[in-house]
């Protein structure tokens, strides 16, 4: 923490210490020039206006007259030039609000009141960083002590939630206080934005959360031309206000009201992030949600709830967590319960100062639905299959475009570890979840049908205007695109090849994955306000120094394993022998391309699958594949190695190459040694042969799948960005940033070779940070989505009734030739399959709600597409609203109940 003690001030001020003792909310403390209410004043407040000020009394509105009159000013002029520029600074507030609607001013209190408009001038801010931290204090140490003593409805003190208004629109108990609308008509034609002090003070020690701080905070009423005023804010329409409280909850903010005027009055309404939020602070610091929370609690419709997650996601409080539907043999999982401070002595060690963190947690340790935990990008599996159960697939694209924008690529070339994981498959077979989320799919092939996301952007000012660079157009760098896109960016994709798409085009063969699919779902990111430059080496063609000249603030390098690994073995530079993903390259761009004679294809994985069938469609009279693992061993999937050997290639497993053989420089045969192990004890991979166990195989053709390499180039030349094993990028792994501050890093050249969805996976991630990263000091990691879940225990489960029909098969297309064309014979499932197959899900998860964590905001019902969750009117008197200076009329009364409490429950347990 900064040190803003006396020792940093030229010289003690007597009167700043007096006006700091005035105006602190801490009882009994005696203020010293090393408390916040001393420098935080010191830095903006003179002696004259301290001595104005100290005329005043805490919240006693006085007329210009009345202050001239206690301060002996014969000068009105000055004396109000010098109130105003009081107010300006943020010392003072001011209105009219009395029977002769004269100017009256306020010395406020600092939290609501001074500590925040000090911050809500952005120059002074900048000539005064401590400031923001002077703001964070006072928010916080005048409640250390009493927190846990404040009954329902906040007693006064701070700010108080109000839910989203169309969460309880149809709650027939609720009163006028508790709806927006009642405020917004209350100071009819009289709103004004302001910038959010939070979010401006949090920036001030790097801990920002990369919202845009404009117009966040709406003051009403009088507090609408004091904004105005003293330049803090401009005049809103209504329209406008709905337009910030709708992009509000669409980013999920929490929107709150003051409360420390009593009953039907509040001077502003704020829509709050809880990674800076003060307010919200309050309640979730100290574990004590009285502090804040409205009359309401949200509560699952279990059987409506299929586990999505988006109600997890966006809980402020961090009351929403994932669980399971499914029984335990023991019988329904027992959650456990926050505990609250009602009964119980309470003190540092129950507070959670890491609430930002702890609070992003996503599901209870009993775990939940294997699909959406096994899935790299975490998808909403059984949330998208119950959606297409109900025909509504345009909704079902929405969801899974939230952690995936390539449905449609995945569900013909992923690598189903949701399907593996599936607990259907505990039963019979898994859910075919795959082949319905290609069905769903389909419709983003055809434009007029395309579901292009909105922007979602945390800034009332348009989108962002940061220019952000993604070298590479795979799937990691174009999901980074997306998701940038998404939140209001309008990211450039350099792309070194004629076409965009990466592996997805250039390494995967259009049998199985058309190259009009992959297309149309880039041209999604187009119409998003991606740019895309093709043909464009960085490092040969720019550099990244010149894009930094252009104004670029961040990059994404994403360019993947576009280079073989070598044998190291004699013949190997023979012609003849060709890489697995040069072959793969070169049938792309020319499916023509003829292959004469016997073909050799040395590895195991998928991509020699992909060789292997490329050969029998480009000619070869005789393909085989050897591979050093035994069959159920070799990392290639089953389904894969069915295909291959469907269409006539010859596997051998358990041999590695020893030689290529050659004549004239051309390869006649390959010399294969015995291989004994593959790992050694360890389960390192670390081969053994018997050398005298030999074979020899003739051919023409040689083709290497022994692993890919990363060729830089000079791409990363001038940088200071650091390689490590396997010559891959050195970054964060929870931020993916390199060593270098503004290059971010993500996908195959971060983790070496994987999967299509651990790069898309990687690519949101990446969006998060470099969206963190070129706001100005926000913090990479505060508040973040670790996106760790628990696998519920598929072998302690009580299944009752379930659906019992087999797993759906897709078709094929007739008119294709399967085992020679290039074309995708399979066909997507009908809708008659789809909706057999969504039946065949156990649905396993389900979200939970801890009620003593919630704190009734209603944010999570406008995430549910499932109407699965509800705010119910459970605790009216979090509506109680009391004025600021009987707050002890309202704590006293509850803490002595509370004292009894806990005098009695030691009695009990003794």
């Amino acid at each position: 923490m900064a040190d803003f003690t006396n020792e940093n001030n030229k010289e003690f001020r007597p009167l700043i210490l007096k006006l700091g003792q005035k105006i602190t909310d801490r009882l009994g403390r005696k203020i010293t020039p090393d408390d916040p209410e001393y420098w935080g004043l010191a830095c903006i407040v003179t002696d004259e206006m301290a001595e104005v000020a100290l005329k005043m009394d805490v919240r006693k509105p006085m007329t210009l007259e009345q202050i001239a009159k206690k301060t002996k000013s014969s000068d009105l002029k000055k004396l109000e030039d010098l109130l105003q520029e009081m107010s300006v600074a943020g010392l003072l507030e001011y209105n009219w609000e009395n029977p002769k609607h004269e100017k009256q001013y306020v010395l406020p209190m600092f939290v609501p009141g001074s500590a925040e408009f000090t911050n809500m001038n952005q120059k002074q801010l900048d000539e005064h960083p401590e400031l923001g931290r002077f703001f964070e204090r006072m928010s916080r140490e005048p409640l250390e002590k009493v927190t846990p003593m404040v009954p329902q409805g906040g007693a006064g003190i701070g700010m108080h939630v109000i839910p989203v208004e169309k969460a309880i629109s149809s709650e027939n108990q609720s009163v006028d206080i508790e709806h927006i609308s009642h405020w917004l008509k209350k100071y009819e034609g009289k709103y004004a934005a302001s910038p959010c002090s939070c979010r401006l003070s949090r920036r001030t020690f790097d801990e920002g959360c990369a919202d845009d701080p404009e117009d966040w905070c709406i003051g009403v009423g009088d507090m609408a031309d004091y904004l105005v005023e003293t330049n803090r804010g401009h005049y809103v329409t209504y329209e406008e206000v709905m337009e910030i409280l709708q992009r509000a909850e669409d980013n999920g903010f929490v929107h709150q009201i003051t409360n420390i005027d009593g009953e039907n009055k509040i001077f502003a309404i704020c829509n709050c992030n809880v990674n800076v939020c003060y307010a919200l602070r309050t309640s979730q610091l100290f574990n004590t949600p009285n502090l804040s929370r409205s009359a309401y609690v949200a509560k699952v419709e279990t059987e409506n709830c299929v586990a999505c997650g988006r109600c997890v996601e966006y809980c402020p409080a961090g009351a929403v967590k994932l669980g399971q539907k499914l029984c335990t043999k023991e019988g329904p999982v027992v959650y456990p319960k926050h505990e609250l401070p009602d009964a119980t002595k309470w003190g540092p060690e129950k507070w959670d100062e890491d609430y930002r963190d702890n609070n992003r947690i996503n599901c209870y340790d009993t775990g939940t639905a294997p699909c959406k935990t096994a899935c790299p990008a975490h998808i909403g599996i059984q949330g998208y299959l119950k959606l297409a159960a109900q025909g509504r697939y345009r909704d079902a694209l929405a969801l899974i475009k939230k952690e995936n924008p390539f449905p449609a690529v995945c569900g013909r070339i992923c690598n189903r570890r949701c399907e593996d994981a599936c607990t259907r498959g505990t039963v019979d077979r898994s859910v075919a979840i795959d082949e319905v989320k290609k069905y769903i799919a389909e419709q983003d092939l055809n434009a007029e049908h395309r579901y292009i996301p909105p922007v979602v952007q945390p800034s009332n000012r348009g989108t962002f205007p940061q220019k952000i660079a993604i070298i590479g157009g795979g799937p990691a760098g174009l999901s980074c695109a997306f998701y940038l896109a998404e939140k209001g960016y309008h990211p450039t994709v350099f792309e070194k090849n004629p076409l965009p798409g990466g592996m997805l085009v250039y390494g995967i063969p259009s049998f199985k994955l058309e190259k009009n699919v992959v297309a149309a779902e880039i041209d999604v990111l187009k119409e998003m306000g991606v740019e895309i430059k093709c043909g464009v080496e960085v490092g040969k063609d720019v550099t990244i120094a010149s894009l930094r000249e252009q104004g670029y603030e961040a990059f994404y390098i994403s360019i993947g394993c576009q280079g073989s690994r070598a044998l190291n073995i004699p013949g190997e530079d023979a012609e003849g022998v060709m890489s697995a993903v040069e072959l793969l390259h070169t049938t792309t761009e020319n499916e023509s391309y003829a292959i004469n004679g016997r073909s050799v294809v040395i590895g195991g994985g998928n991509v020699a699958i992909d060789v292997a069938r490329t050969n029998t469609r480009c000619g070869a009279s005789e393909v085989s594949m050897f591979c050093l693992e035994s069959r159920d061993e070799m990392p290639a999937a089953d389904e894969e190695v069915a295909e291959a050997l469907e269409e006539g290639v010859n596997l051998q497993c358990g041999w590695g190459p020893k030689e290529i053989l050659t004549e004239n420089g051309k390869v006649t045969g390959v010399v294969f040694k015995k291989c004994l192990s593959v790992k050694d004890y360890d389960g390192r991979f670390n081969p053994t042969f018997d050398e005298d166990d030999t074979i020899t195989v003739p051919c023409e053709n040689v083709y290497l799948s022994i692993g890919q390499s990363i060729k830089w180039g000079n791409l990363l030349d001038g940088t200071k960005v650091e390689l490590g094993r396997g010559n891959g990028i050195v970054a964060d792994p929870l931020t993916y940033q390199t060593a270098e501050p503004d290059i971010f890093a993500g996908g195959d050249v971060y983790t070496g070779p994987k999967f299509a969805i651990d790069a898309i996976a990687a690519g949101k991630e990446g969006a998060i940070s470099i969206h963190r990263f070129v706001q100005p000091h926000s913090s990479l990691v505060i508040g973040r989505n670790r996106r760790k879940f628990v696998e519920l225990d598929k072998d302690n489960l009580k299944l009752g009734s379930y659906d019992s029909g087999s797993r759906q098969v897709p078709g094929v297309d007739a008119s294709i030739d399967s085992h020679t064309s290039f074309r995708d014979a399979k066909l997507p499932f009908t809708e008659e399959q789809v909706k057999a197959e969504t039946a065949r899900c156990l649905s396993c998860g389900a979200s939970v709600v801890d009620p003593n964590k919630c704190i009734g905001c209603g944010i999570c019902t406008t995430k549910c597409a499932f109407d699965a969750i509800h705010l119910n009117r459970e605790l009216p008197g979090c509506s109680k609203m009391v004025k600021s200076e009987d707050k002890m009329k309202a704590i006293l009364p509850y803490m002595l109940k509370r004292e009894m409490k806990i005098k009695f429950r030691k009695k009990d347990e003794e």
